[in-house]
């Protein structure tokens, strides 16, 4: 401690400097009509004489830059016939402008990853990318072009209508999403908070493009916008390319329209059923709760976390201990106006629904019965800062948590509410906790009569203007940090690959040390152990092993390991199957040697209790149960097991649902523990840290913690090789199903060492991995088919094996013509081919992705794990850099000639069978039990993941915070397993290197 406080100190006092300094600069050097408004913490707010608000939080730290312009609109301002235009209006800017017809092609061509989102509340347009001066100028110059001269016109209107139609479709497809919505329109009866941001159908497709235009002109003016900028860039130019670009911008002569309706108290309990086919029952309980801004919600937000927590919370115990039902969560909506905080349960088929909604209402509700705990409290409040720091400490986060801050009424309520979470006592949490969760004040699946019912306090709006008016926060913690140039060279030349050499065996290492904001750092630890042979029949066992080793150890309880986890503020991630562990990790630089110890004892020292087991198999049961009438895990089950040429016992079987469900349930903890003593221990180790830390300390944890284990079974990766798969076609019938999935596969006999790989790979880009490829412009932008079509393409990084593979959600009716598309497509690509300028842009693109995924310390965590057990270095990234730069659309087209052939596509369509026509093969919703085939040389069925830098869109912020497992989340077990693991980590060795490398 002594020597870290005096570096800690430094670091603030620098940053303290550089702060006052640059607000003093910027005072004297302000571009002409911009005004500097409050500072705090590093982020600074400037506005224009137009009245556009900005937000400058620079952080050169961090290689990359994320912009985000928020206005604040969303479905609360629509009026009687229009839900669901706030959305809309989202999607129709991106249809581009005059001089930007295609906005959504040319964030493909410029590896911006950008995307948007619509709340109640607020529409954000957000991208990060690699910092670049030029890239973060032309992308404020097309949002000031798009604020005031988006086209909005009737023919993109029409074009977009089947997109949103079918992203509505898809959103109908899940049962608590839905039941979410109709429990929100039964709780606000008079305010917009009752409408769903995706509206109602009947307003979106008869929308007005007059109205649509009114609105667009009404709300996208600066005066009604805020542009928050995070990450690397420089300030001083930054602001004066935003006085450019925006202060050309005339202020609005307009005045917005005053909002009146106010939700009354509610004055009686209400209920809600929702009848649909398939999935799991969900109980479920809604409460009005005040706005954002106020000091109440802050205390009835950590009441909800104490009361939802898994494992230690009351609901958790009431019901999932007591076998009433499979997971319970909770959370708090955070709104500008009064919003609500909901809780539910999700159960197996034939838990009784009404014990379980009766149970969960009761401990809601039983608050001033069963007073909260100082350590209920601490556990939440602990929980909730290191979420916080987290967020602070990462650029692009920190720009999505100040847009949604913005939404709630000022963009300070980032730091007012850590300042409130952090001084909140226990009284306060209890008395407001108690006045709001009463009988009277709920919305659930169940009317019950109260002959005096109790009502909640009426929720105000706060005053944040006068509330924030001297506000100035605490002095930044968060030093300056250097910039760190993530080009390959540069990152093998940082990291330290000398193996660690201990009496039980080696450890391969690599760090790599570098200054972060926050003094974060990632590492991850992958145990590799057993043969194909030797795992047989122990598919389901080495999966639950994984999932469970932090359910409890021989000296330790679930509940001490997770309180563990967020005094270190640690996350912790377990997963794996088969022969691997992987353990991912996340902390700061002081705690990194402590969580290695508590990792290590963890997974050395794991018991397994029963309790944790039954628990595990209940959330299997439900997530396999929902994974049967959803057309997704449908499709994907029945092409992985067409590909399924391994017996039952092997490790890469595909099993059908009921034989996962069976394996499942016949697990027991003597199985477990003999798995565990004997496949567990050192031999073949590897571990990764990337961030700021000691590189000696680690050394020394790991040294300590390996110290004395056994040595595992030998170790030889189970392989994956190529086999020819006959095409077929399977049709899977999802009765009610509003969203249909088409999924279509081809084995390649292609290794990434391959010299046609590159080629194949900027090939894959071009043909459907971006918003500029042929299967995206024809379905989506097109013929407006899809909410998502995408292709993929994998190549194992040790043997020739591969795939090649095609999906689409979209609406049952569209299925035949989404079909003949993708086939025009293909058959259209290898006759004509590619451009040269598709190939040049492409590449670059490309580039740029890799380079961003480079810029995250996860992922190169991550890539390195891979590299350790494949042999190569980050030199391997700048070879397929290279290659890529190389590429010219000769190459390209006549390496696809040789590599992709559509007949040997199996394909599998997942639809409501009343909705679509032909039916060439017909299967049953669960795809049967099979033998292996005896006709080909048996392989595993590659991943059909999508790999780090392909899905590079970021995902849409949310402004809920959850606790507990929620309804229907499940993760990955082995291959083709919807078995639950509470923490979950990426083994695929591939998908890891293409991440980043």
């Amino acid at each position: 401690m002594t020597k870290i406080l005096p570096k800690a100190l430094a670091r603030a006092s620098a940053l303290f400097l550089f702060t006052a300094l640059g607000a003093i600069a910027h005072a004297a050097s302000l571009p002409q009509g911009v005004t500097q408004g409050p500072s705090v913490e590093g982020v600074t707010q400037y506005m224009l004489a137009n009245g556009l608000k900005v937000l400058l939080a620079p952080d050169p730290s961090k290689p990359s830059t994320t912009v985000n312009m928020t206005y604040l609109v969303g479905a609360r301002q629509e009026n009687y016939g229009q839900t669901g235009m706030a959305h809309l209006l989202e999607h129709m800017l991106f249809r581009g402008t005059p001089t930007t017809p295609n906005a959504l092609a040319e964030f493909s061509r410029r590896g911006l990853a950008a995307n948007g989102s619509t709340t109640s509340d607020r529409t954000n347009y957000y991208a990060s990318f690699a910092a670049d001066p030029e890239t973060l100028d032309w992308f404020l110059g097309w949002q000031a072009d798009a604020m005031v001269n988006s086209l909005i016109s009737k023919k993109d209107l029409d074009s977009e209508m089947t997109v949103v139609r079918n992203e509505m479709e898809r959103g109908e497809n899940n049962p608590f999403q839905i039941l979410l919505q109709k429990m929100q329109a039964t709780a606000y009866q008079w305010h917009n908070y009752g409408h769903s941001t995706i509206g109602a159908r009947s307003d979106v497709e008869n929308v007005d493009i007059k109205q649509l235009q009114a609105y667009y002109r009404e709300y996208y003016q600066p005066d009604n916008a805020v542009l928050i900028i995070t990450g690397r860039f420089d300030p001083d130019t930054t602001l004066k390319t935003v006085a450019d670009a925006f202060g050309k911008i005339p202020k609005p002569s307009r005045t917005l329209p005053p909002e009146y309706t106010v939700e009354p108290v509610q004055d009686g309990e209400r209920a809600v059923s929702l009848r649909r086919h398939g999935g799991t029952p969900i109980v479920a309980a809604l409460y009005h709760a005040p706005a954002a801004g106020s000091d109440d919600f802050t205390a009835l937000d950590l009441g909800v976390s104490i009361l939802a927590d898994t494992p230690s919370g009351p609901l958790y115990h009431n019901l999932v201990r007591e076998n009433l039902a499979a997971s319970v969560f909770g959370f708090s909506a955070d709104m500008k106006q009064p919003g609500y905080v909901f809780f539910g349960a999700q159960l197996e088929n034939g838990m009784d629904q009404d014990k379980a909604l009766s149970v969960l209402e009761q401990t809601v509700e039983s608050v001033g019965k069963h007073p909260f705990t100082d350590q209920q409290l601490e556990r939440v409040r602990n929980q909730w800062l290191t979420e916080w720091s987290q967020i602070y400490a990462n650029p692009a986060q920190l720009a999505s948590a100040l847009s949604e801050m913005v939404a709630d009424g000022d963009w300070r309520l980032f730091f007012l509410a850590r300042d409130r979470i952090t001084n909140m006592k226990l009284d306060d949490v209890q008395r407001v906790t108690a006045a709001y969760l009463t009988a009277s004040n709920r919305t659930s699946g169940r009317y019950i009569p109260t002959a005096h019912p109790v009502r909640a306090p009426k929720a105000t709006q706060p005053d944040l203007a006068s509330m924030l008016k001297d506000y100035k926060g605490k002095q930044s913690t968060g030093p300056v940090t250097a910039a760190f140039d993530v080009s390959p060279e540069n990152i093998d030349a940082a990291t330290d690959r000398t193996p660690l050499m201990l009496p039980n065996g080696e450890v391969k290492l690599a760090l790599l040390p570098k200054p972060t904001r926050g003094n974060r750092v990632h590492a991850n630890l992958r145990i590799q152990f057993g043969t194909a042979d030797t795992l047989m029949g122990e598919r389901e066992v080495a999966t639950a092993v994984a999932a469970l080793l932090d359910h409890g150890t021989t000296s330790m309880s679930r509940q001490e390991i997770q309180d563990k986890y967020n005094a270190l503020q640690a996350q912790v991630g377990f997963g794996g199957g088969g022969g691997v562990l992987t353990v991912s990790m996340s902390t700061v630089r002081e705690n990194l040697p402590a969580l290695l110890d508590l990792v290590l004892h963890v997974v050395r020292e794991a018991d397994f209790p029963t309790r944790e087991l039954v628990e595990y198999q209940r959330q299997a049961a439900a997530a396999i149960s929902s994974a049967m009438s959803e057309p997704t895990s449908l499709a994907s089950r029945a092409l992985a097991r067409h590909d399924n040429p391994w017996p039952r016992e092997d490790v890469r079987y595909t099993p059908t649902f009921q034989e996962e469900r069976d394996e499942i349930a016949a697990l027991t903890r003597q199985s477990l523990e003999k798995f565990h003593a004997k496949f567990y221990g050192t031999g073949n180790i590897l571990f990764s840290a990337v961030g700021d830390f000691d590189a000696e300390a680690v050394k020394k944890a790991l040294t300590q913690g390996l110290k004395g284990w056994q040595e595992a079974p030998a170790y030889e990766r189970v392989d994956n090789p190529f086999h020819v798969v006959p095409p077929e076609r399977f049709d899977i019938d999802t009765p009610d199903k509003a969203n249909a999935f088409y999924l279509a596969t081809a084995p390649l006999e292609l290794q990434d060492t391959d010299p046609d790989f590159p080629a194949l790979y900027l090939a894959n880009y071009l043909l459907g991995s971006s918003e500029t490829s042929r299967l995206w412009n024809r379905i989506r932008v097109q013929d407006g088919l899809s909410y998502d079509v995408r292709s993929q393409l994998s190549a194992s990084a040790y043997e020739p094996s591969g795939s090649w593979t095609i999906y689409a959600i979209h609406a049952p009716e569209n299925s035949k013509k989404l079909i003949a598309d993708v086939d025009e497509v293909l058959q259209n690509v290898l006759s004509k081919g590619f451009t040269e300028q598709e190939v040049r842009e492409g590449a670059q693109a490309l580039l740029n992705y890799r380079k961003l995924a480079r810029a995250r310390d996860g992922t190169l965590a991550a890539a390195w794990i891979s590299y350790l057990d494949t042999g190569r270095t980050f030199a391997w990234s700048q070879k397929i850099d290279d290659a890529l730069r190389k590429l010219n659309a000769d190459t390209i087209n006549t390496t696809l000639e040789r590599w992709l052939k559509p007949k040997q596509f199996s394909a599998a369509l997942a639809a409501d069978k009343s909705k679509w026509n032909s039916a060439p093969k017909r299967l049953d919703a669960e795809p049967a039990a099979q033998e292996p085939r005896k006709d080909t040389p048996q392989a595993d069925m590659p991943a059909i993941n999508a790999t780090a830098e392909q899905s590079h869109a970021p995902a849409s912020p949310h402004s809920a915070k959850t606790r507990g497992a929620t309804a229907g989340d499940a993760g990955t077990g082995s291959k083709g397993s919807v078995a639950p693991q509470t923490n979950k980590a990426k083994d695929t060795s591939e998908q890891a290197s293409a991440a980043a490398g």
